[in-house]
């Protein structure tokens, strides 16, 4: 099948009080050699400091950045995400966590591997505490196959075209991450969204797909493009799991389509 090239694309960075990730995440953002048409900043409730660092970004910035922010009553990362994308213009979403430094042809690759009728599950580097400590000192946002510091390694080549031919349709939720992840913005608005009964971390991701999965919206897994590479940080707690896998169950076995408590509260929120 020919791809179906979207006419516009919003990038849209999670983040919550680790500014100095977000800025050489913005960075990297501001490099890409097929720029997104905006850059949203969906914001869990970070303190002013990330507030001061996006307006100096947008300052700088030749495409629109916004900053989507959210009261802090814990972590709601479903609900922040769709805040972002009820208000990106753009007919594609790419989303990526305010932790993922993002190779200058990242947002070109999504727009190339984008098909109707599917979403594109990048890949990432995992780098090493002492590769991030370089990079937050040094403000470093390359990104190279041979550099220390790499887990993945395999995932710093691009070959674009061996990345179109592996990219084949599945139903599969092993690996589901939304730290680099892209999807046609009225297939999101179908299923509702992110569902914000997911509160701590854990499993918004999968279930949102299965949802994507049970309204016909397969999943396209991009090796060898779209590359992004993780900063090092500590763990985040486990404690929501239980519950946060409660509610996965309970969409596949009901196989939902749809979430109740989702995107469609945020829509009427106005640009500024």
């Amino acid at each position: 099948m020919k791809p179906t090239a979207p006419i516009t694309c919003s990038l849209v960075i999670t983040t919550y009080n680790w500014p100095e990730a977000l800025d050489l995440v913005m960075r990297s953002a501001l490099d890409q050699s097929k720029p997104p048409c905006e850059i949203i900043v969906a914001d869990d409730g970070s303190t002013s400091e990330t507030a001061e660092l996006i307006a100096r970004h947008r300052i700088a910035s030749a495409v629109p950045v916004l900053h989507s922010w959210q009261e802090d009553l814990g972590y709601r990362l479903s609900a922040s995400r769709n805040r972002a994308i009820a208000t990106a213009r753009g007919d594609y979403i790419v989303i990526v966590d305010g932790d993922m430094l993002l190779h200058r042809d990242f947002i070109r690759d999504h727009h190339q591997m984008a098909h109707r009728g599917s979403f594109i599950q990048g890949s990432r580097l995992l780098l090493s505490q002492e590769n991030t400590s370089r990079r937050l000192r040094d403000k470093d946002i390359s990104i190279s196959f041979f550099e220390t510091g790499l887990g993945n390694r395999k995932n710093a080549l691009r070959l674009p075209h061996l990345s179109q031919w592996l990219a084949t349709g599945t139903r599969s939720l092993k690996g589901i991450r939304g730290c680099n992840i892209s999807f046609f913005k009225d297939d999101c608005l179908r299923v509702n969204g992110f569902n914000e009964d997911f509160i701590g971390w854990g499993r918004e991701d999968s279930e949102f797909v299965v949802r994507m999965f049970n309204s016909g919206i397969l999943r396209r897994n991009v090796r060898f493009s779209a590359i992004a590479a993780h900063l090092w940080h500590r763990e985040n707690t486990r404690n929501a799991l239980p519950e946060n896998d409660r509610l996965l169950e309970q969409a596949i076995s009901e196989h939902r389509t749809r979430c109740s408590n989702g995107i469609d509260k945020h829509l009427a929120i106005q640009r500024p």
